[in-house]
């Protein structure tokens, strides 16, 4: 099936779809240096609004191309670029993706390729199916974090700085992709 993206934005050859993919690449790191610049701050790990971006740019845009968009996010970041929530105030570069938070970027890629996955069999276009999307998303992302974070501080104390206080957080945004993608598809099916 086809993707949000690709349906709104359809290319036909290889040269437009290449140009079509680096600009909605670029798009989605812009959008998510965004979303982890607007933050509530909890320690170690910062309320942002990127999880939400990562799995809607997943199921946007289809695996490959939300891998390689979450992908050439944290190389911005690796490189040294403020592209991450407490950057630059907190380190910037490999220094910074090594730290508490660094689980949870490489969970990005996992819950991206998954959501991605899923919306390609057109997990995206009802909202359960969007539930189980978003919800399997969150949980990678969660997943690797702590899993992360537990090397640096223990299972228990990380499952307790670094989920806790996200539940309530992480429902609404589970909720706003519920909504928007089905949202989205069906305002498609009506403008085609």
């Amino acid at each position: 099936m086809l993707t949000l993206a690709h349906t709104l934005w359809p290319a036909q050859s290889g040269n437009a779809r290449a140009a079509r993919n680096v600009l909605l690449a670029l798009v989605g790191t812009l959008a998510l240096t965004v979303s982890a610049k607007t933050q509530i701050p909890f320690w170690p790990v910062p309320m942002t609004m990127q999880t939400f971006v990562v799995l809607v740019i997943g199921m946007a845009y289809g695996s490959r191309l939300g891998v390689v968009t979450i992908a050439l996010y944290l190389l911005e970041g690796a490189l040294g670029l403020p592209v991450f929530a407490g950057t630059p105030e907190k380190g910037v570069g490999l220094a910074y993706m090594m730290g508490p938070t660094g689980g949870y970027l490489l969970g990005f890629v996992i819950a991206a390729w998954a959501c991605g996955w899923m919306a390609e069999r057109g997990f995206d276009r009802s909202p359960l199916r969007s539930l189980v999307a978003m919800s399997l998303g969150h949980a990678l992302i969660f997943l690797f974090g702590v899993t992360w974070l537990a090397q640096l501080m223990g299972f228990e104390k990380a499952f307790f700085v670094g989920v806790v206080p996200f539940w309530a957080a992480t429902i609404v945004k589970t909720l706003l992709g519920v909504v928007a993608l089905p949202l989205a598809w069906k305002l498609i099916s009506r403008i085609k």
